[in-house]
């Protein structure tokens, strides 16, 4: 059986998961998670704030525990990753106290128009990080940072230059999560100064999907499955209009997450413009647990390959159905969707992405240009060579197609019409 290992730790992340582990054992209450660990938590995120700003207890606190236990029970964390999940909550309950604060201080925020927003999705890995960081480049686009989406509120304090500036001092720090997996960068680059998936900024109400790409969560994301979103989208637009800086720039967004969630995505924003990317599902779902993997290993020393292939298996299917369901609902007639398949991405870009702007209602720009920037600034594989195989996941390629018929025949239908539905 071949067997997923994870990739080995520098001397300076060993030493910094060896201090953790140490002041693990000689102060253990810092480090509690599960039920229990709720109050202490909330008490930690409203210090400063105030628990008033977060609302009606029954919108987010029931998924506050289920996050808190699920990562106490499924989560198999090393002291790292226990830090890493409390302040992951204690920041999205903080971002929602000040999320009320500003609405109640400049009520006008709530009043500010969003235009319809081009978002792309799909599985994890079908290139929507590609298209998303191409067409940033657009300067009539306007996709968000980290620190945009983490803290909306202090850049909307800011200047444009002010923020610029604010953003080449972090990009000239250490990358924190580099720094304990330096593997990361390979198999997903970030940093302050590159465009961020806008999930970051998403979970006030302790609703996020992307929450079990870091930690093991299965039963946070079983609870997940019949949660209602439409609170979750409405802070996601209130994020967009307290980031408002004026320009009428359209929002560039993207989030595999939000693939099962389209109809509360297009109920909140009419008009929303989804490129919905699709790749061979064996190597969507291998990639995807590649990521999940890699991700988890720095938060967990017990990371099981062929555990991780079954959750993405899992996942991907659930995702997939829930798209499908979007598009016989009420909900898809407010939206255009165009349908992108990932080869075509790769290997005729310029006359993929002019299909996506067609789709967005936007005359296309310098496409060769954007991409002959692009691939000098973002290379690929600059960072080093995402390597894999669907057999470190106990992923069976003929079973997964099989099992994912239903999707890749709807997929066919869709790519196979260039016009946008």
């Amino acid at each position: 059986m071949v067997k997923w290992t994870p990739p080995q730790r520098s001397e300076v992340a060993e030493d910094i998961y060896a201090a953790a582990e140490a002041d693990r054992l000689a102060r253990p209450e810092r480090y509690r998670l599960g039920v229990e660990a709720t109050d202490a938590i909330v008490e930690r995120a409203t210090a400063e704030h105030g628990v008033e700003g977060l609302g009606d207890p029954a919108l987010w606190r029931p998924g506050l525990e289920r996050y808190l236990a699920s990562a106490a029970e499924d989560g198999r964390l090393n002291a790292v990753g226990v830090r890493n999940a409390q302040d992951a909550v204690i920041g999205k309950l903080r971002a929602r106290s000040i999320f009320d604060k500003t609405l109640n201080e400049s009520p006008e925020v709530a009043e500010r128009a969003v235009l319809p927003p081009i978002v792309i999705i799909g599985g994890w890995r079908t290139g929507t990080t590609f298209l998303y960081r191409l067409m940033a480049r657009d300067p009539r686009l306007r996709a968000p940072r980290p620190v945009e989406l983490y803290a909306p509120w202090r850049v909307a304090k800011l200047s444009p230059e002010e923020r610029e500036r604010l953003i080449e001092t972090q990009a000239a720090e250490p990358n924190p999560l580099h720094l304990l997996n330096p593997a990361m960068a390979a198999v997903h680059d970030s940093g302050p100064a590159l465009p961020e998936e806008c999930v970051l900024g998403m979970g006030t109400t302790m609703r996020n999907w992307a929450f079990s790409s870091t930690m093991r969560l299965d039963s946070y994301s079983r609870w997940l499955t019949d949660q209602d979103f439409a609170g979750e989208y409405a802070a996601h637009r209130t994020m967009l209009q307290i980031l408002d800086d004026g320009s009428r720039r359209r929002w560039l967004l993207k989030a595999p997450a939000h693939t099962p969630e389209l109809v509360d995505l297009a109920q909140t924003y009419p008009g929303v413009c989804i490129v919905h990317l699709h790749r061979d599902v064996v190597e969507t779902v291998a990639s995807g647990a590649s990521l999940f993997a890699t991700y988890r290993s720095t938060y967990s020393d017990e990371v099981d390959g062929h555990d991780v292939g079954r959750f993405q298996i899992e996942q991907s299917e659930l995702w997939f159905r829930r798209a499908l369901e979007f598009r016989d609902s009420r909900a898809a007639g407010s939206a255009t969707v165009v349908d992108i398949d990932y080869q075509d991405l790769v290997s005729r870009p310029a006359e993929t992405i002019e299909r996506v702007y067609a789709a967005a209602d936007l005359d296309a720009p310098d496409v060769a240009t954007m991409l002959a920037e692009h691939n000098a600034e973002q290379p690929r594989h600059g960072k080093g060579r995402h390597r894999y195989s669907p057999e470190e996941f106990g992923i069976e390629p003929d079973a997964l197609r099989e099992r994912m018929a239903f999707y890749t025949d709807a997929v066919a239908e869709w790519t196979s019409s260039p016009t946008p539905r």
